[in-house]
């Protein structure tokens, strides 16, 4: 599926978090399929400038737009996230494995999660 259908020419957003928690740190990718709703969430277990365009990630369950911009700590003990990048993100395909470009200050190109 090509991004042209799905997101048209607006330019959406993702962030990379690093989220620290007591026994763990990962990364969590957050992408904008749309201006509203919810972000599509990766886990990644490997910090940002290792990423390469095989991208090992999991799926995670939506998470609400606030985190676009929020940085801090997580309500129930579940950690603090930091922001590492931002940038532009554009759906190239969808499925069991999602193929991504990125346009971030650390991170840009093509990456296919799964």
């Amino acid at each position: 599926m090509e991004s042209q259908g799905l997101c048209g020419p607006q330019k959406l957003r993702f962030v990379i978090l690093r989220h620290q928690r007591t026994a763990d740190t990962h990364w969590d990718l957050l992408l904008e399929l749309s201006h509203e709703g919810l972000l599509v969430t990766f886990q990644v277990h490997l910090p940002p400038q290792q990423w390469g365009p095989d991208l090992p990630a999991i799926r995670l369950p939506d998470h609400r737009r606030i985190y676009l911009d929020y940085e801090g700590e997580i309500s129930g003990g579940r950690g603090h996230v930091t922001r590492v990048d931002a940038g532009t993100v554009e759906i190239l395909e969808l499925g069991d494995r999602w193929r991504v470009r990125l346009e971030g200050g650390l991170v840009r190109g093509e990456f296919v999660l799964g």
